[in-house]
């Protein structure tokens, strides 16, 4: 197993920038061979990486600083009133952990969600193949969570990874057709009040970039937690 003291890492030639257009990026990667454990896992996002399916990775830009990694104080968030009607308005959900696994009824949904919310994204179009290397490979400690109805029909699922001190809200897919629910927004908060639960210290929300439209709904959790040159500050509110 490898800890932090004897990862290897890679970097990728530049590539297009999947948040703002006309940039170019580069990525660095652990090494996909090594063998992560919770605990390396752990440092790594405090670090600002990232995972996606078996790679954990985060940016790594020349002259761009723009993805900045989030997270969410678990024991000092305060819902707002809006967040507050939004969990009301879903109370009726029950939610069940489930281990991540391929199958019809979830990839439909998936896929749903895809063609419809992204298809402006590198992520359309789906694919099973692309659902299983991006949500269901990994090697970690990683829950689907499933939100059904009372009739039982799959509205939203939260793929969340259980750090040893904290949560990781990797991906949500919800029901397109569900807009006045405000599902993903209900999923984030849910995953808030779970760490409360457990006792996490973080909600890791992924990058945030100031200039991306798609990522400003993650400045609506207060407080949120910026790192900047290797330290986490509180973002201001604007």
């Amino acid at each position: 197993m490898s800890d932090m003291q004897t990862l290897r890492f890679y970097v990728t030639p530049d590539h297009d920038c999947s948040y703002l257009p006309g940039m170019k990026a580069k990525t660095l990667f652990v090494d996909p061979q090594a063998v992560i454990t919770s605990t390396t896992y752990t440092q790594l996002s405090a670090l600002g990486f990232r995972r996606s399916g078996g790679h954990i990775y985060r940016p790594h830009c020349d002259h761009c600083h723009a993805c900045q990694s989030v997270r969410i104080p678990i024991d000092l968030f305060t819902p707002s009133k809006t967040q507050k009607r939004i969990l009301n308005r879903n109370a009726d959900l029950s939610v069940q952990r489930v281990i991540p696994t391929l199958n019809d009824e979830t990839y439909r949904l998936y896929q749903r969600y895809i063609n419809k919310r992204h298809r402006d994204g590198d992520m359309y179009p789906p694919s099973t193949d692309q659902f299983y290397n991006f949500l269901v490979e990994g090697g970690q400690d990683t829950g689907f969570y499933e939100f059904r109805d009372p009739t039982g029909k799959l509205m939203c699922v939260a793929v969340t990874d259980h750090l040893v001190n904290s949560l990781s809200a990797l991906y949500t897919f919800y029901d397109p057709d569900e807009e006045q629910r405000s599902l993903g927004v209900n999923a984030i908060l849910w995953q808030i009040m779970e760490g409360n639960r457990r006792h996490d210290q973080f909600l890791y929300l992924g990058y945030w970039v100031k200039a991306c439209r798609k990522m400003s709904y993650k400045t609506a959790y207060r407080p949120l937690e910026v790192l900047i040159d290797g330290h986490w500050t509180r973002l201001m509110q604007e």
